[in-house]
């Protein structure tokens, strides 16, 4: 019998100090997700320490990244290097804070946010699944283009599985007090001004242009390279195809003021009844010619 407990005993010690020695299997693969190394390199940054557990909340950051002392890192987040983060900031698990990032103070960044390429003023708060900095649909033919950053004013609210694409020939601009809704898609180059409203699943294409005190409904429509003048409200599932220099009430596909849209809708609907047929195509291609 003690024949038997030596010959497992010397097993069972080599296992237990190679399991103290080597790095943990999830670190090394949380290394590789973060610089898209090779496992070999992967383990060899997290031998040397480059990340290393953040002693308020768990999470890991970068040696070279600038954080405060006050700043939360909750477990599972990850800070890279060169990111600057301000006093109180909190980030929350899961999300991942990329180089050439800068938050400013009493900023909460909530679960699975992805930040890269971006600056996110004071006061803000980014909800969960945001992802902020990343490439635009953008492509250049025999040019390699300028990749420039998104910038989020102070007071900013973001909501879940928002999308804003840094700039290429401008930086992306979202101003003060803005207020953005979940499932919104923001283009490259978009320069949105300071206390707007922006609801559910709007898309606003690159380059377009808002002023301030705007309002777009839920599901509105942007179209690229579109200005937008101040104290504009665009009412649900409008699609701005055009600038719109005016202030006030618009609606429709395309959009129009939102009194010249309810006339038409009435309209259409008088003419499509019984009798009415030859009437509403006539009225239909009329002001197709009229709008186009």
């Amino acid at each position: 019998m003690a024949a038997v407990l030596r010959r497992t005993a010397a097993p069972m010690a080599a296992a237990a100090m190679f399991r103290l020695s080597a790095p943990p299997r999830h670190a090394a693969r949380l290394a590789r997700f973060l610089g898209g190394a090779s496992s070999a390199s992967s383990d060899a940054a997290v031998a040397s320490g480059e990340f290393v557990p953040w002693h308020n909340g768990g999470g890991v950051l970068h040696r070279a990244a600038s954080v405060d002392p006050t700043v939360v890192v909750e477990a599972g987040a990850v800070v890279h290097s060169g990111a600057v983060l301000g006093k109180d900031v909190v980030v929350g698990s899961g999300a991942v804070v990329g180089p050439s990032v800068s938050i400013g103070q009493s900023t909460r960044i909530w679960y699975n946010v992805v930040l890269s390429n971006c600056s996110v003023g004071e006061f803000c708060t980014i909800h969960n699944g945001a992802c902020i900095g990343q490439d635009g649909f953008g492509f250049f033919v025999g040019d390699d283009g300028q990749m420039l950053h998104a910038k989020i004013g102070n007071h900013v609210e973001i909501g879940a599985n928002t999308c804003i694409d840094r700039g290429s020939w401008r930086d992306t601009v979202i101003g003060d007090e803005t207020k953005i809704d979940n499932l919104v898609q923001i283009g490259h180059n978009v320069v949105i001004g300071k206390c707007c409203m922006i609801c559910g699943q709007a898309g606003i294409a690159g380059s377009a242009t808002l002023g301030d005190y705007v309002t777009l409904g839920g599901r509105v429509a942007i179209r690229d390279h579109v200005s937008i003048a101040s104290k504009v409200r665009l009412a649900a599932n409008s699609s701005v195809t055009k600038d719109i220099q005016k202030p006030g009430d618009y609606g429709g596909f395309p959009a129009v003021p939102i009194n010249e849209w309810r006339r038409q809708t009435a309209n259409l609907r008088i003419f499509s009844k019984k009798d009415g047929g030859r009437r509403y195509l006539n009225f239909h291609v009329n002001y197709l010619v009229h709008v186009f």
